[in-house]
């Protein structure tokens, strides 16, 4: 692969272009708003001042670096597995890291008030704490469905003092919520930065998200390497817009004898549409939400349904660097069905006493599958990118155990 072409996946061309993937397409409005927080971004990243906050938080309110830990039990299958425990983040997940620094970045920016998305509420209750603990304010947009599966990170929204607005639109999911926070911002964009929850969106999101996540891969590098005194065979991810797939596989681009793998929610089926979400396997080239991704299309070419057993998954869309990956072959996107998805989730359970979030098992899933099929000298590297509080009544309820 030409080191061009490596070069091309950590930076962006001048109108935040991975490829033919990205941009900033959509009203003139938004286009003053976004060079705003480019301009802002750009200052920080070479602000030693700014940099210096951000790891002094990481390391003593969020609790990095996160640790790898070999799951003994589930690498008798075959090949050995290993978790990167990014579940043990304050807030549980891997969303704190760019809520931390978006955060950071809007209060820089003068701004009262950070807007999002969330979709499991993981993003919703790491922007609610940073926006907490930085003073500002934090309004939420989350679809009635979500709401519904995703109660406990609901009420620690609400106890965190967001002001939670109930999407009922559409089929009442991410998606939509997305759209909703868009208008919210678009209405108040100079005393308010939307902090989108993804590598999804307008430039400069994708990239900014991306290097705010970068921190997992470089730590997963040098930790594997410390303990193991060499590399993973495989790294994998679960994919829904893809921030922590890019998080882990940012820092092992240029080692080509790792494979990237990101796994997708293959729901009910490939073969049912509506009951999927598998973007990068059936998803066609265009622009959603403005920026140009390979996403699930309508006869129409409008967004499609999506379905997942797993909320922060079920967007129809991905970010511009994963089809910037896909498209040179630097990374494969596999799939996980939601059957797959709760036999996974069971079995860290239960074998090694870890409960992740739903998001994060179809990861496990394909780890799983591919660990039976790999000798015993074979190491994956999976991100555990959350972890399962939030969805523990909801999976009860699907085994028939409530």
């Amino acid at each position: 692969m030409a080191q061009e072409q490596l070069n091309a996946l950590v930076l962006p061309d001048a109108q935040g272009f991975f490829g033919m993937h990205g941009g900033k397409i959509g009203h003139p409005d938004l286009a003053v708003a976004l060079a705003e927080i480019e301009a802002g971004f750009r200052s920080i990243i070479g602000d030693a001042a700014f940099i210096a906050e951000m790891k002094r938080l990481q390391a003593t309110y969020v609790g990095r670096p996160s640790p790898i830990y070999h799951a003994r039990t589930l690498s008798q299958r075959g090949a050995q597995i290993y978790l990167k425990r990014e579940d043990l983040n304050h807030t549980g997940a891997h969303k704190i890291n760019h809520c931390i620094g978006e955060v950071l970045l809007a209060k820089k920016l003068g701004k009262k008030k950070v807007v999002a998305e969330t979709g499991a509420g993981q993003h919703g209750v790491a922007l609610a704490t940073a926006a907490a603990l930085l003073g500002l304010e934090c309004e939420i947009h989350m679809g009635v469905v979500d709401m519904a599966k995703e109660h406990p990170n609901v009420s620690r929204m609400k106890i965190l003092g967001a002001k939670l607005v109930p999407v009922s639109e559409g089929a009442g999911t991410l998606k939509e919520a997305v759209d909703s926070a868009f208008r919210a911002y678009m209405a108040d964009f100079k005393n308010t930065m939307f902090a989108i929850g993804s590598v999804v969106g307008p430039a400069p999101y994708p990239e900014m998200v991306a290097y705010f996540q970068s921190i997992v891969g470089h730590e997963a590098r040098a930790q594997f390497q410390a303990a193991y005194g060499g590399l993973p065979d495989e790294v994998v991810a679960c994919i829904g817009g893809g921030s922590n797939a890019l998080g882990l596989f940012n820092a092992f681009l240029d080692d080509e004898a790792v494979a990237l793998v990101g796994v997708e929610p293959a729901g009910e089926g490939l073969d049912k549409p509506g009951r999927h979400a598998a973007t990068m396997t059936l998803g066609k080239p265009g622009v959603i939400q403005g920026f140009h991704c390979y996403f699930l299309q309508d006869e129409a070419g409008n967004p499609a349904a999506v379905h997942s057993i797993a909320s922060g998954l079920d967007y129809p869309g991905v970010g511009p660097q994963h089809c910037h990956l896909k498209d040179i072959g630097r990374a494969r996107y596999e799939s996980a069905t939601d059957e797959e998805c709760l036999a996974a989730f069971l079995a860290l359970s239960r074998e090694e006493g870890i409960i992740p979030a739903l998001e994060s098992a179809h990861a496990l899933a394909y780890a799983l599958r591919r660990a039976e099929r790999l000798p015993a000298d074979k190491r994956l590297l999976v991100n555990l990118s959350g972890r399962g509080d939030k969805d523990i009544d909801y999976v009860l309820e699907k085994i028939g155990l409530e």
